[in-house]
């Protein structure tokens, strides 16, 4: 997938029941692919979305975060979460987005202190009773390479990042960055 390619409108299901619609019909769809259920990294960088999920919704983002593992071990890791996971343990929407897996996801010199930081992060909330500890054979692997896509309301990509090692992703300011350039819905006449 690349700007300008038309994702075709779907609605997903969360892991919690309720039906997810990408894209949005009236605000963009921020879609992010993740690794597996309780991965240590991805929590450190949900978190950071979580603390600006309310800054994330005023500037007309939804977040839709999608794992390879599937809804009843997500729901275990993801239920205080404020926002929309998707289960894809068999990895369609991988597949359709070109997400892929890939031994450089952790042999990159630059994931290194994301995964001693996040590894020390998550040991602690474990021991705490906060997290879960990951399975220890995860759903669909370890090699996951993270992506992310922000989607118009006509199902236009706008933007679009694959990562080169498991901590490559948008941050939260570059989200905001690139929705504040992303064209607006136009609301119907009345």
């Amino acid at each position: 997938m690349e700007p300008g390619t038309i994702v075709s409108a779907r609605d997903l299901l969360s892991v919690s029941g309720s039906p997810v619609g990408v894209p949005a019909p009236d605000r963009l769809v921020h879609l992010q692919f993740r690794r597996f259920a309780g991965c240590p990294v991805c929590n450190l960088h949900l978190r950071s979305v979580v603390l600006r999920h309310e800054e994330i919704e005023a500037a007309g983002v939804r977040e839709v975060v999608v794992f390879h593992s599937p809804a009843e071990e997500l729901l275990k890791h993801t239920a205080d979460l404020p926002f929309a996971v998707v289960a894809d343990p068999a990895k369609r929407l991988y597949a359709e987005f070109g997400v892929e897996s890939a031994p450089r996801a952790l042999l990159s010199p630059r994931a290194w202190w994301p995964i001693v930081r996040s590894v020390l992060r998550s040991t602690g909330a474990i021991l705490r009773g906060r997290e879960r500890p990951p399975a220890g054979r995860p759903h669909g692997g370890r090699l996951g390479l993270p992506a992310d896509f922000l989607i118009a309301a006509d199902g236009r990509v706008v933007a679009v990042k694959y990562g080169e090692h498991i901590y490559d992703q948008w941050s939260v300011d570059e989200l905001l960055e690139l929705a504040g350039r992303a064209p607006r819905p136009v609301p119907p006449n009345r």
